[in-house]
């Protein structure tokens, strides 16, 4: 299903709004992050219900490095576990970056939130995008190298150069942070990624696919996405 004229928020919200039953998503949250749960409740959706789960790295940190990345992978097991009794369409890492840093496996059928980016692009048939993230360059360049592993081109990419902090980035911050890729770029590219689950990018959304005539992806959406397009009978 290719994005609707009115833009992403609105094929998401067609997707739950015409499914035929309940689907249950089981999200494992990195222990300080709050944007996931704010922005998937302001969705709105009725028919896609997103149950809960921390993890805590062994390191009990909140800065991306090694250490948080390989401790959420670590601890995503016994997290899981914790929602076994609640009976799941799909599962997800709520974590962007976890997936393209390395570390243990994660457990069988769950999915990251890069993951979710990859799925809701090969939807929407695009296979060139400029990426934004609230990331040190490093980590930003790191998944612009898994995009273009998966088949994506990366036109352009800009960053923060953020450690933490991503919930106090705000709106005004991640639209001038778009404002800085290249013109060029931001024209031929068939989608904005506005990657990461830690910061508040629901509410620019609207506001820049108006402004660029195209689809723009958040982390936060493209779980969303995800979970309303789980097929039937399809559980972990």
């Amino acid at each position: 299903m290719h994005p609707l004229p009115d833009g992403t928020l609105t094929t998401l919200a067609a997707l739950d709004a015409t499914a035929d039953r309940t689907i249950r998503a089981g999200l494992l949250l990195p222990w300080a992050n709050v944007a996931v749960e704010t922005e998937l409740a302001r969705l709105g959706l009725r028919h896609t219900i997103f149950h809960h789960t921390r993890l805590v790295p062994a390191s009990r940190t909140t800065a991306i490095d090694a250490s948080f990345w390989h401790g959420l992978r670590e601890s995503s097991v016994q997290a899981l576990d914790s929602l076994s009794h609640i009976p799941l369409d799909v599962a997800m890492l709520a974590c962007t970056s976890a997936h393209f840093t390395g570390g243990p496996p994660l457990p069988s059928g769950v999915f990251t939130a890069f993951d979710a980016l990859l799925q809701a692009l090969t939807e929407a048939a695009v296979a060139r995008v400029v990426l934004v993230t609230p990331y040190p360059g490093p980590v930003t360049k790191a998944e612009a190298a898994a995009f273009t592993e998966a088949g994506v081109e990366v036109l352009a990419h800009t960053s923060l150069g953020l450690t933490d902090g991503y919930p106090d980035v705000t709106p005004d911050q991640v639209l001038a942070l778009v404002e800085q890729l290249p013109q060029g770029a931001l024209n031929v590219a068939g989608a904005v990624i506005l990657s990461c689950t830690g910061w508040h990018t629901l509410p620019v959304i609207a506001e820049l696919e108006h402004r660029f005539g195209k689809p723009v992806l958040s982390s936060n959406l493209a779980m969303a996405l995800l979970a309303a397009r789980v097929p039937a009978g399809v559980g972990s």
